[in-house]
């Protein structure tokens, strides 16, 4: 029987690599990722190593589904639009985004979502700035954070046009 370990852990939405090393930390030290929630991560024992994780903002696109279960990946969970996939290592290398074109699609892809979240929390906090809602700052603050987190997702951007232009 496996043992269960439930572990609530923050991370910001630019952060997502952070999350994805930690997790993969936790699988290399024999915890592997269970199940996930908001700010909770359930972890079940495994050998040391056994798998590898990776996260990806999901596309509900049913053919990129089936392609990543035909590849051994299983989907761990979800939270909002974040998916969580597990292959064990003996199946070969996981990588979801390996090449600069498909990361830097991705990043388009996390700041399109991003920036949706942004302007529908910019509109009803101005709605209830006008209608004098007491919910209106916490909108408003709402849409500073998710523009701090285009700017910082615009970085990896960044850097990701200066390793293009060295491999050139």
């Amino acid at each position: 029987m496996s043992e269960l370990t439930i572990i609530h852990k923050w991370y910001w939405v630019w952060d997502f690599e952070k999350e994805e090393e930690w997790l993969n930390q936790m699988a290399e030290d024999g915890q592997v990722l269970d199940s996930v929630g908001w700010c909770t991560y359930r972890f079940r024992n495994c050998l040391p190593g056994e798998y590898i994780i990776r996260l990806d903002l999901d596309q509900n696109d049913s053919n990129y589904h089936e392609l990543l279960e035909e590849a051994g990946a299983e989907c761990v969970g979800h939270v909002f639009k974040w998916a969580y996939y597990r292959r064990r290592t003996d199946e070969g290398p996981f990588e979801l985004y390996n090449d600069i074109d498909s990361k830097d699609a991705y990043l388009d892809r996390i700041i399109r979502f991003i920036g949706i979240v942004f302007f529908l929390n910019l509109l009803i906090g101005l709605l209830g700035i006008a209608a004098d809602s007491p919910a209106a700052p916490a909108n408003m603050l709402c849409s500073v954070l998710l523009a701090y987190a285009i700017g910082r997702i615009h970085g990896k951007k960044e850097v990701l046009q200066k390793e293009r232009k060295l491999h050139e």
